[in-house]
Order: structure tokens, then C-alpha cells, then sequence
């Protein structure tokens, strides 16, 4: 199918009950990603994107009753132009709904939930993931060159933390 054609499509908050579906298509992308040590399960589904205390948000786009894509998302900050924004931790589509025009209409959907006045919209992609990088580019998104993600995790969290 090309982008122009009409898919039948809905996009919805992730609510109990897609805990299955959401650890799938996330697992989907850690293998697509080459990601080790992929260890969500539907309790911290429950958790961590469902309901009241959620830390993150999840949005769910089903073709007809087919799980095809998700995104995952929480609100960020920017102190020094004191902006309020939209990042997107995970975005994925199954194969099968690519070059649809899906992505472009969730992402869209996530532009207009980002605050009016000086908000933003921002993501990470995968060095590596060309076909992404172009999808987003084709969108006008820039590439952000002067900032390098650094993370602490196990032992080094840990002593950092005693």
C-alpha cells in the first residue's frame, strides 16, 4: 500500500489489557534495535505505562483489530529556553504497516499534544537506521549534532549512587 491510500486505522491510549501487545511490539523493536537484555514484562507494563502512576505514556494504533505500531512517551523540560515538550522513548511499526502513512499520522497526533507556546517534539534515533533518519527528515526534523547521551547503569549506578 502507499502512503496516499486510506487505511482504516485507529490510534488509543494503551488501557488493561494490552499489556500482551505492548510487551510484543516492544520486544519486535529490541530485536529489530539488536538490543540485549530486553526485560519488560506485562506487570511493569502495568506499572510503568498504564493507569494513574504511570511514568510514561503509550499509545497504541491498531489496523482493524491487528496491533500495528507503538510509541511510548513522557513529557521533558527544557530549562534554558524554559520549553515543554513531548519525547518519544520508543516508536514502532510492524512490518506489514510500513510506508502507509501511519507514522506520520501518530506523530502528528503526539505534535499536537505538545504544548502550544514554544513546545517541542523530540526523539532518538539509531545511528544505523538511514530509512528512519529519512522518514524524519521528510517530516522536518533536524538533527540535534551537539549533544551525546551518556547512561550509568549496574555496578557504576550504584557506587555513584553510595
Amino acid at each position: 500500500m502507499n502512503k496516499d491510500a486510506a487505511v482504516p486505522f485507529s490510534i488509543c491510549a494503551a488501557q488493561a489489557g494490552d499489556e500482551g501487545a505492548i510487551v510484543a511490539l516492544l520486544r519486535e523493536l529490541a530485536d529489530y534495535e539488536r538490543a540485549s537484555g530486553f526485560a519488560l514484562t506485562e506487570v511493569a507494563v502495568l506499572r510503568d505505562l498504564i493507569g494513574e502512576n504511570r511514568v510514561a505514556h503509550c499509545d497504541l494504533v491498531f489496523v482493524g483489530d491487528a496491533p500495528a505500531a507503538i510509541v511510548v512517551w513522557f513529557s521533558v523540560y527544557r530549562s534554558f529556553g524554559a520549553a515543554r515538550g513531548l519525547c518519544v522513548e520508543d516508536l514502532y511499526f510492524r512490518p506489514a504497516f510500513r510506508r502507509q502513512g501511519l507514522g506520520a499520522k501518530l506523530l502528528a497526533r503526539l505534535a499536537k499534544m505538545a504544548p502550544a507556546d514554544d513546545g517541542f517534539l523530540e526523539w532518538r534515533v539509531l545511528d544505523w537506521n538511514g530509512k528512519a533518519m529519512a522518514f524524519y527528515e521528510e517530516l522536518g526534523a533536524r538533527v540535534v549534532d551537539d549533544w551525546v547521551t551518556y547512561r550509568l547503569t549496574g555496578e557504576d549506578l550504584e557506587r555513584l549512587a553510595s
